[in-house]
Protein backbone atom coordinates (compact mmCIF):
# COMPACT_ATOMS: atom_id res chain seq x y z
CA UNK A 1 0.00 0.00 0.00
CA UNK A 2 2.85 2.47 0.76
CA UNK A 3 4.59 1.63 -2.54
CA UNK A 4 1.13 2.32 -4.45
CA UNK A 5 0.82 5.82 -2.50
CA UNK A 6 3.96 6.96 -3.28
CA UNK A 7 3.32 6.26 -6.85
CA UNK A 8 0.31 8.10 -6.70
CA UNK A 9 1.72 10.99 -4.99
CA UNK A 10 -0.77 10.62 -1.90
CA UNK A 11 -0.43 9.51 1.52
CA UNK A 12 -1.00 5.76 2.51
CA UNK A 13 -3.65 6.22 4.77
CA UNK A 14 -5.79 8.55 1.91
CA UNK A 15 -5.79 4.72 -0.11
CA UNK A 16 -8.08 3.47 2.47
CA UNK A 17 -10.89 5.69 1.58
CA UNK A 18 -11.54 3.67 -1.42
CA UNK A 19 -10.78 0.16 -0.84
CA UNK A 20 -10.53 -1.86 2.21
CA UNK A 21 -7.20 -3.36 2.32
CA UNK A 22 -4.60 -5.04 0.47
CA UNK A 23 -6.35 -8.15 -0.41
CA UNK A 24 -9.44 -5.33 -2.02
CA UNK A 25 -6.97 -3.86 -3.92
CA UNK A 26 -5.28 -7.19 -5.32
CA UNK A 27 -9.34 -8.10 -5.98
CA UNK A 28 -9.77 -4.90 -7.93
CA UNK A 29 -6.70 -4.98 -9.53
CA UNK A 30 -6.99 -8.94 -11.20
CA UNK A 31 -10.56 -8.11 -12.03
CA UNK A 32 -9.25 -4.92 -13.76
CA UNK A 33 -6.76 -7.06 -15.51
CA UNK A 34 -8.73 -9.93 -16.50
CA UNK A 35 -11.11 -7.53 -17.89
CA UNK A 36 -8.78 -6.67 -21.00
CA UNK A 37 -8.63 -10.62 -21.79
CA UNK A 38 -11.00 -10.27 -25.12
CA UNK A 39 -12.60 -13.49 -26.15
CA UNK A 40 -11.40 -14.80 -29.84
CA UNK A 41 -14.06 -14.90 -32.57
CA UNK A 42 -14.97 -18.70 -32.20
CA UNK A 43 -15.05 -20.78 -35.26
CA UNK A 44 -15.96 -24.33 -36.05
CA UNK A 45 -12.52 -26.05 -34.29
CA UNK A 46 -12.23 -26.58 -31.00
CA UNK A 47 -8.68 -26.83 -30.77
CA UNK A 48 -8.38 -23.14 -32.50
CA UNK A 49 -10.91 -21.73 -30.27
CA UNK A 50 -9.10 -23.15 -26.96
CA UNK A 51 -5.57 -21.91 -28.30
CA UNK A 52 -7.05 -18.36 -28.96
CA UNK A 53 -8.27 -18.35 -25.69
CA UNK A 54 -4.81 -19.53 -24.46
CA UNK A 55 -3.00 -17.02 -26.54
CA UNK A 56 -5.22 -14.40 -25.30
CA UNK A 57 -4.44 -15.35 -21.88
CA UNK A 58 -0.93 -15.15 -22.05
CA UNK A 59 -0.93 -11.33 -23.27
CA UNK A 60 -3.09 -11.18 -20.85
CA UNK A 61 -0.66 -12.21 -18.32
CA UNK A 62 2.36 -10.90 -20.42
CA UNK A 63 1.24 -6.98 -19.81
CA UNK A 64 0.69 -8.20 -15.64
CA UNK A 65 3.58 -9.93 -14.72
CA UNK A 66 2.32 -9.65 -11.08
CA UNK A 67 -0.91 -11.26 -11.85
CA UNK A 68 -0.03 -14.70 -12.26
CA UNK A 69 1.57 -15.28 -8.92
CA UNK A 70 -1.27 -13.26 -7.22
CA UNK A 71 -4.16 -15.45 -8.68
CA UNK A 72 -4.55 -18.78 -7.20
CA UNK A 73 -6.00 -22.04 -9.00
CA UNK A 74 -7.36 -23.68 -5.29
CA UNK A 75 -8.75 -20.73 -4.07
CA UNK A 76 -9.75 -18.83 -6.82
CA UNK A 77 -10.91 -15.08 -5.99
CA UNK A 78 -14.26 -14.35 -7.79
CA UNK A 79 -13.90 -11.31 -9.98
CA UNK A 80 -16.50 -10.53 -12.70
CA UNK A 81 -14.35 -10.17 -15.20
CA UNK A 82 -12.81 -13.67 -14.98
CA UNK A 83 -16.26 -15.03 -16.29
CA UNK A 84 -15.91 -14.24 -19.63
CA UNK A 85 -12.45 -16.71 -20.12
CA UNK A 86 -14.00 -19.36 -18.33
CA UNK A 87 -17.40 -19.13 -19.89
CA UNK A 88 -15.55 -19.29 -23.50
CA UNK A 89 -13.61 -22.10 -22.55
CA UNK A 90 -16.80 -24.00 -21.26
CA UNK A 91 -18.88 -22.99 -23.70
CA UNK A 92 -16.37 -24.33 -26.48
CA UNK A 93 -15.93 -27.50 -24.64
CA UNK A 94 -19.06 -28.67 -24.23
CA UNK A 95 -20.19 -27.19 -27.69
CA UNK A 96 -17.95 -30.30 -28.76
CA UNK A 97 -20.07 -33.00 -27.25
CA UNK A 98 -17.83 -32.97 -23.99
CA UNK A 99 -20.01 -33.92 -20.58
CA UNK A 100 -19.71 -30.57 -17.84
CA UNK A 101 -17.20 -32.37 -15.38
CA UNK A 102 -14.35 -32.90 -18.15
CA UNK A 103 -15.32 -29.53 -19.64
CA UNK A 104 -14.80 -28.09 -16.11
CA UNK A 105 -11.72 -30.27 -15.48
CA UNK A 106 -10.23 -29.12 -18.89
CA UNK A 107 -10.96 -25.60 -18.45
CA UNK A 108 -8.53 -25.66 -15.17
CA UNK A 109 -5.92 -27.44 -16.64
CA UNK A 110 -6.06 -25.35 -19.51
CA UNK A 111 -5.96 -21.90 -17.28
CA UNK A 112 -2.98 -23.83 -15.18
CA UNK A 113 -1.15 -24.34 -17.83
CA UNK A 114 -1.25 -20.79 -19.06
CA UNK A 115 -0.69 -19.47 -15.39
CA UNK A 116 2.06 -21.41 -14.47
CA UNK A 117 3.56 -20.62 -17.04
CA UNK A 118 3.46 -16.93 -16.77
CA UNK A 119 4.55 -17.21 -13.10
CA UNK A 120 8.15 -17.50 -14.35
CA UNK A 121 7.48 -14.00 -16.30
CA UNK A 122 7.25 -11.99 -12.81
CA UNK A 123 10.61 -13.65 -11.43
CA UNK A 124 12.94 -13.58 -14.59
CA UNK A 125 11.66 -10.00 -14.94
CA UNK A 126 12.90 -9.16 -11.35
CA UNK A 127 16.08 -11.05 -12.11
CA UNK A 128 16.89 -9.58 -15.11
CA UNK A 129 16.07 -6.14 -13.06
CA UNK A 130 18.27 -7.09 -9.94
CA UNK A 131 21.09 -8.51 -11.67
CA UNK A 132 21.17 -6.84 -15.39
CA UNK A 133 21.98 -10.63 -16.66
CA UNK A 134 18.95 -11.48 -19.57
CA UNK A 135 18.31 -15.47 -19.09
CA UNK A 136 20.47 -16.68 -21.52
CA UNK A 137 23.73 -14.91 -20.46
CA UNK A 138 22.84 -16.46 -16.72
CA UNK A 139 22.44 -19.77 -18.56
CA UNK A 140 25.84 -19.22 -20.22
CA UNK A 141 27.58 -18.30 -16.59
CA UNK A 142 26.16 -21.22 -15.06
CA UNK A 143 27.67 -23.81 -18.44
CA UNK A 144 30.62 -24.44 -16.40
CA UNK A 145 29.11 -25.11 -12.94
CA UNK A 146 26.58 -27.86 -14.67
CA UNK A 147 29.69 -29.21 -16.85
CA UNK A 148 31.44 -29.98 -13.36
CA UNK A 149 28.35 -31.58 -11.61
CA UNK A 150 27.83 -34.01 -14.55
CA UNK A 151 31.95 -34.61 -14.78
CA UNK A 152 31.86 -37.60 -12.64
CA UNK A 153 27.89 -38.39 -13.28
CA UNK A 154 26.47 -41.64 -15.67
CA UNK A 155 23.77 -38.99 -17.47
CA UNK A 156 23.84 -40.17 -20.94
CA UNK A 157 20.22 -38.94 -21.84
CA UNK A 158 21.14 -35.31 -19.92
CA UNK A 159 24.39 -35.36 -22.17
CA UNK A 160 22.58 -36.26 -25.88
CA UNK A 161 20.37 -33.38 -25.10
CA UNK A 162 23.07 -30.96 -23.72
CA UNK A 163 25.44 -31.52 -26.49
CA UNK A 164 22.36 -31.19 -29.35
CA UNK A 165 22.72 -27.19 -28.55
CA UNK A 166 26.04 -27.00 -29.50
CA UNK A 167 27.28 -24.45 -30.17
CA UNK A 168 24.99 -21.58 -29.65
CA UNK A 169 22.86 -23.19 -26.61
CA UNK A 170 18.95 -23.82 -25.81
CA UNK A 171 17.65 -20.70 -26.24
CA UNK A 172 14.93 -20.35 -23.15
CA UNK A 173 12.36 -18.45 -25.09
CA UNK A 174 9.29 -18.73 -22.90
CA UNK A 175 6.83 -17.40 -25.90
CA UNK A 176 8.27 -20.80 -28.02
CA UNK A 177 8.23 -22.88 -25.04
CA UNK A 178 4.48 -21.92 -23.66
CA UNK A 179 2.95 -22.64 -27.31
CA UNK A 180 4.71 -26.08 -27.75
CA UNK A 181 3.12 -26.55 -24.44
CA UNK A 182 0.02 -25.70 -25.49
CA UNK A 183 0.28 -27.76 -28.96
CA UNK A 184 1.03 -31.11 -26.38
CA UNK A 185 -2.01 -29.91 -23.74
CA UNK A 186 -4.36 -29.60 -26.35
CA UNK A 187 -2.85 -33.02 -28.23
CA UNK A 188 -3.72 -34.54 -25.16
CA UNK A 189 -7.20 -33.10 -24.78
CA UNK A 190 -8.34 -34.42 -28.23
CA UNK A 191 -7.14 -37.86 -26.85
CA UNK A 192 -9.12 -37.68 -23.93
CA UNK A 193 -12.28 -35.88 -24.62
CA UNK A 194 -12.98 -36.59 -28.48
Amino acid sequence: MRRIAAELQVATMSLYRHVRDKDDLVVLMIDAAFAEWQAPKSGSDWREALAAAARELWRTFRRHLWLAPAYSLTRPLIVPSGIAYTEHVLATLLDHGLKPAAAFSMNLILFNFVRGFATSLEMEATAEADTGVTADEWMEVQKPALEALLADRDVPAFRTVLNSFEPDGFDLDLDELFESGLSYLLDGFQNYGW
